[in-house]
């Protein structure tokens, strides 16, 4: 398929370290010790069946994307694509756009996505909290303090989330005999799920044009990010939608009970917001 495109050459993607060393063949790379005892490390996109590389590196620099043996298709074509179509089919939620993020490219961005999300989710409730106690007198020193609320609703987002993912684990624990043959690797499961979630950066933008339809854009949004989440658990376990649904369903009803119990400790969690509302769910 020729020599690929912009992200034929990124690192991770095959194994050319051989070749330019003189150690491989004419019909690929010949794997050390180390490379041998890590069999398969990718995924095909198409049949999710594993694969040994994504392509071989001939000499001078020809490309050739291997082709998968269960399925006879392009282990993975999205390295010859540019970032944006794959962005853009990640948004579409399209199974071997996920396929090709989670098991054929190295995303080391987890964590710190992960906290940027829950700071738009808290500047979201903080926002709506403070739009609801305005105070217009130029002497209240008070609102001068009124960031620690923004801590606060860092801190109950952090928590809901966390609730939101026990949920998800704890169904999947049960059902394991039905997930997958193997043991379910639910690290992996876990980056899934945080680099699913990014669709909650899109709560700042909403926030800052606001508009008669903000309260609709915000329900599509988390919409959005449970749909990203469950294709997620999909890709990353095998599974049929079916339970990929029940995975949701269980997170987002220990996530309303998490608020529920907020709100009977009579703690202000932002919860007014539509889209937080466990009936809304």
């Amino acid at each position: 398929m020729g020599t690929g495109g912009r992200s034929g050459l990124r690192p991770g993607k095959g194994n050319t370290e051989g070749v330019a060393a003189g150690k491989g063949s004419a019909e690929g790379v010949a794997a050390t010790p180390a490379a041998a005892s890590a069999a398969c490390p990718y995924r095909c996109i198409e049949c999710n069946q594993e694969a040994r590389e994504l392509y071989r590196d001939y000499n001078h620099g020809v490309l050739k994307i291997t082709i998968c043996k269960s399925c006879q298709k392009p282990v993975d074509k999205y390295i010859e694509y540019d970032p944006v179509i794959i962005l853009i089919n990640a948004i579409l939620c399209k199974a071997q756009a996920y396929r090709h993020i989670l098991f054929n490219t190295k995303i080391n961005m987890h964590g710190k996505l992960c906290i940027f999300c829950l700071l738009c989710e808290a500047y979201l409730r903080w926002w709506r909290l403070q739009d609801s106690n305005q105070n217009t007198d130029p002497n209240d020193f008070i609102r001068y303090a009124k960031e620690w609320d923004f801590y606060r609703m860092f801190a109950i987002a952090s928590l809901e989330q966390t609730a939101f993912f026990i949920g998800i684990f704890a169904f999947l624990w049960v059902e394991r005999p039905m997930t997958a043959k193997t043991k379910p690797n639910f690290i992996l499961l876990l980056k899934a799920l945080l680099l699913s979630s990014y669709g909650k950066l899109l709560l700042i933008p909403a926030v800052i044009w606001e508009h008669d339809y903000t309260p609709l854009c915000l329900r599509l949004i988390k919409v959005f990010v449970l749909t990203s989440n469950f294709q997620a658990i999909r890709v990353t376990l095998n599974i049929n939608r079916k339970l990929s649904f029940l995975a949701v369903l269980s997170g987002l009803l220990m996530e309303s009970t998490m608020v529920y119990f907020f709100q009977r400790m009579e703690w202000d969690v932002g919860s007014d917001c539509a889209i937080y509302k466990p009936q809304d769910f």
